[in-house]
């Protein structure tokens, strides 16, 4: 009973990890090194790994919610017909034009449902370091730049695929798949709330597309989970949503004033740590 709990406790954590780290630039990969290294789940390595991925559909839920008015393309309105009112649900263009861009950045992220290396702490680290200094450096570089796009809704379908592009680098563990891709925004003069914010879009059917073929393949190879699995399955998912609903507002709201090289110099430390408290210690041992 105590290690069930003591389980349920990680899973709670795991939770919160995921609900902060798939939307903040820092990668969600070397906190979950870290958290496994310090705090290992007592699972078979098949479903630890399809696990991570469930819970990724509790934090898309989130991004669902919170721009649901953004995202449905389906509207109600109010028309007048012999002189009676009726509503009629008619498309919103301008919805289904974001959502062809979200398909069309979409494109790139095939390659990386099928290819992806391995979680090496050395090589998360390194792309950590990497990528923190990248941030830093972009952010220098647009210190006193005006940015040409604002909106969502001013994203062309070229800089669209541009965007995608930049979620092959994600293919290297340690590189934040939002961290990629908003800092391809910064870079073709996408301002911070709007890259941040079509990064969130881009999430969905890139996450839930990955997270199917990882639950398919647990299904197909194992069976169906256990009454437990279901169980840490629902939980860190809830988790990870709820966690998640704070962490896009707070990240929306932080972009309107700050940059992003807070989170280019957490990165940094975050790499420095993995390599102290893991790598060095693995080639010690």
């Amino acid at each position: 009973m105590i290690m069930e709990f003591i389980e349920v406790l990680k899973i709670i954590l795991l939770g919160i990890v995921e609900g902060i780290t798939e939307w903040l630039p820092v990668s969600s990969t070397g906190h979950m090194i870290l958290v496994d290294k310090l705090f290992p789940m007592n699972v078979s390595p098949e479903f630890k790994e399809v696990f991570l991925y469930f819970i990724q559909l509790g934090a898309i839920l989130a991004v669902v919610v919170l721009f649901f008015k953004k995202l449905f393309p389906w509207k109600r309105e109010e028309q007048t017909l012999n002189g009676a009112i009726a509503k009629k649900t008619v498309l919103d263009k301008g919805i289904l034009n974001l959502w062809g861009k979200v398909l069309i950045a979409c494109v790139p992220a095939v390659v990386g449902v099928f290819v992806g290396l391995p979680d090496n702490p050395l090589v998360v680290a390194i792309a950590l370091i990497f990528y923190g200094v990248a941030f830093i450096v972009v952010e220098q570089i647009n210190r006193d730049k005006t940015f040409a796009v604002q909106s969502t809704d001013d994203i062309s379908y070229k800089q669209a695929f541009i965007i995608g592009l930049f979620q092959l680098l994600a293919i290297i563990p340690g590189t934040s798949r939002s961290g990629a891709t908003i800092l391809g925004a910064l870079l073709i003069g996408i301002s911070r709330p709007a890259g941040a914010e079509f990064t969130f879009y881009l999430a969905i059917p890139v996450m839930v597309g990955a997270s199917g073929i990882k639950i398919l393949q647990f299904l197909l190879d194992y069976g169906m989970f256990s009454g437990a699995e279901i169980g840490y399955l629902l939980i860190g998912a809830a988790v990870a949503f709820a966690v998640s609903m704070v962490a896009i507002k707070f990240l929306m709201n932080f972009v309107k004033k700050h940059d992003f090289k807070v989170f280019g110099w957490y990165r940094i430390a975050l790499g420095v740590i993995v390599i102290a408290a893991i790598v060095i210690p693995s080639f010690i041992g």
